[in-house]
């Protein structure tokens, strides 16, 4: 008589290991895509900090304290700058609209700026006297759940189901800031 050495996983073994991480997998996915979503909304807020800075510091240094009317202007650097200087914010930001980490990030220029003589930009820029950034899911419940919107006031909102209203000054309808 022979004695058989089986070496190896049977059949029934390797589809309970599988059923295993199947399982484990279904419950973890969730998990992952809302972390997703929070990253994706956290850069979106993260974006309209910066454009909210970008425009104070075109305002203080290059505006004459007005505002630039357009992602482009504000992305780029003074007229006359060293080669390499980069503008008042990011180069990811730098298009109308910019999409970045699924969101739609854009800028809405309010009134012309006033003055006699009219004031003008060190950039490219035309000038504005208020703007509103919002920032908007590309995919609403899957690159994010909420809206969110500033203006030259430096507050940023959101709203759950819809945009938030484009607002020159003060609070948008239907908005909450963040707290």
């Amino acid at each position: 008589m022979r004695i058989r050495n089986n070496k190896g996983f049977t059949l029934i073994e390797l589809l309970i290991v599988v059923a295993i991480i199947g399982i484990i997998a279904a419950i973890a996915i969730p998990g992952l895509l809302r972390a997703r979503m929070s990253g994706n909304e956290a850069s979106a807020i993260g974006s309209l900090r910066a454009i909210n800075s970008g425009q104070a510091t075109f305002a203080s240094s290059c505006g004459s304290g007005n505002y630039a009317n357009t992602l482009v202007g504000l992305s780029q650097p003074p007229t006359g700058a060293p080669v390499g200087t980069e503008g008042f914010v990011s180069l990811d930001l730098a298009a109308d609209p910019a999409n970045k980490s699924g969101y739609l990030v854009t800028l809405t220029a309010g009134a012309a700026a006033a003055g006699n003589p009219a004031p003008v930009s060190c950039n490219p820029a035309t000038l504005v006297a208020t703007y509103f950034a919002g920032a908007d899911p590309v995919t609403p419940n899957s690159t994010g759940t909420r809206y969110f919107g500033t203006n030259q006031g430096g507050t940023i909102y959101q709203a759950l189901n819809a945009a938030v209203a484009v607002t020159q000054t003060g609070a948008p309808a239907g908005a909450a800031p963040i707290q």
